[in-house]
């Protein structure tokens, strides 16, 4: 990626999770964002430091960006490719995306966000999915930039709404 005249270098790249400096910036790079607000508040459990980067080397239906500005690890994606039974096509959700905050406003969720979808539509995918905490107006403008919205089947019937069970 080519950086504006001016601006600082920004480089985004596809993790190596073989690669001892890209596995060392994913778990870096989450875990700060697990201690954000927005991720939690947390750092990551120490197990979880040390099992993230081999399962996810274990799953090829998962991928990792990596960006980095002036060469320093800045921001991450973390996607999974799923299925659309209704388009019958593949699909990429963002699981994670965080920018570090000192790098936040030089355009790094952007770039990640173009590169998820130029690997999207190389694998034939219908869309992209993603969530956000309804109090993160930073990141949902970010996306709504981007071109993502609120997904509905019909407006009488309400918007679609993230829920979980955990399982531990």
């Amino acid at each position: 990626m080519n950086p504006a005249p001016g601006s600082a270098p920004l480089e985004i790249v596809r993790a190596d999770y073989a690669d001892p400096r890209h596995a060392a910036d994913l778990v870096a790079l989450l875990d700060a964002y697990a201690c954000d607000p927005m991720g939690g508040g947390r750092p990551l459990p120490p197990d979880v430091r040390i099992r993230l980067v081999p399962e996810l080397a274990k799953r090829p239906q998962c991928f990792t960006l990596l960006g980095y500005l002036d060469g320093a690890p800045a921001g991450l994606a973390n996607c999974v490719e799923g299925f659309s039974s209704f388009a019958a096509r593949p699909l990429i959700n963002i699981h994670d995306i965080a920018v570090l905050p000192a790098f936040r406003g030089r355009g790094l969720a952007q770039a990640l966000l173009a590169e998820i979808e130029a690997i999207a539509r190389r694998r034939g995918c219908c869309k992209l999915t993603l969530e956000v905490l309804g109090g993160n107006a930073a990141a949902k403008a970010a996306y709504r930039k981007f071109g993502f919205g609120g997904y509905e089947l019909d407006p009488a019937q309400g918007r679609a709404e993230f829920w979980e069970k955990a399982l531990s």
